[in-house]
């Protein structure tokens, strides 16, 4: 049997919050029950929000919280070719096509009359397909400064497999409902950097080995994504779980803005890591 292989991949774009703790602290336990590795990714693809501060107040929390990590911190931007190779595979087989929407022209389009109430999906309102060609684009892959789009319905062409079933842990196989309604023409390429975070968690998770995926409910809605591009990828599917959301006294789950729940502020207040455990529940 494989060795288990977990991670957690905060953004530096602002503070650890409980929500992170909670999971990075499963991820990490998980590895260590199972006498496996735990790595941690830096997700800084993002440059324009992406702060060297940030991730050095990460690094300082997690270790407060006696998480350790089995290898040097992996860092997304270190590994742009890995996008842009995988962009370049799905390009020749015609399933990217270019994109020039804006998220207002988005909005205004699936919110036409004829359209009805846009519909959701895991990155906000389904692309009504403006841009979607009629045929397959040719020509080399587009450079920076375009953004590139999944042509869902060719892509469950080539899959022949409609389910996009994975492994719950401890539970059965889960599978999305017609990921072409549902999920619509996902971006894979933003015109500001390559990739973007369904593409670049999918090649990461797998460069990485990870055999389990450890991360919020909140992200549930993704994963049939990635489970549908390491398919088209040829990149195998870990286990996944998606654990239960920390959330505010009114119910609400925390965001990085939520200054009251971030672990600086409650290091600063006399916090221990072992308070923090017992206000996540663990």
């Amino acid at each position: 049997m494989a060795q288990v292989v977990t991670r957690f991949a905060p953004s530096p774009t602002g503070p650890l919050h409980l929500g992170h703790a909670f999971s990075a602290l499963m991820a990490h336990d998980y590895a260590r029950t199972k006498g496996g590795q735990f790595l941690l990714r830096i997700e800084d693809i993002d440059q324009t929000r992406s702060r060297p501060m940030w991730e050095a107040h990460i690094l300082d929390d997690l270790t407060w919280l006696g998480i350790r990590w089995d290898a040097p911190p992996l860092r997304q931007s270190d590994h742009l070719p890995s996008y842009r190779a995988a962009l370049q595979t799905l390009w020749d087989r015609g399933l990217l096509y270019p994109c020039h929407c804006n998220r207002r022209d988005i909005l205004a389009a699936a919110s036409a009359p004829q359209e009805g109430a846009p519909l959701l999906g895991p990155d906000g309102v389904i692309y009504p397909g403006t841009c979607r060609p009629n045929h397959t684009p040719t020509g080399p892959l587009p450079g920076p400064g375009v953004a590139l789009r999944l042509n869902m319905a060719r892509a469950m062409q080539v899959l022949g497999d409609p389910s996009l079933t994975y492994i719950e842990l401890g539970d059965a196989a889960t599978s999305a409902v017609d990921p072409v309604q549902t999920i619509g023409d996902i971006v894979l390429s933003r015109r500001d950097f390559i990739g973007s975070y369904h593409l670049s968690v999918t090649c990461d998770d797998a460069a990485a080995q990870i055999t389990h995926v450890i991360r919020g409910a909140d992200l549930a809605q993704a994963t049939p994504i990635h489970v549908l591009l390491q398919k088209l990828l040829g990149l195998p599917t870990p286990t996944y779980w998606h654990h239960r959301l920390i959330r505010d006294d009114q119910g609400k789950r925390l965001a990085k803005r939520d200054d009251a729940a971030a672990l600086s502020g409650l290091r600063t207040a006399g916090a221990t890591a072992q308070d923090i455990r017992r206000m996540v529940g663990l």
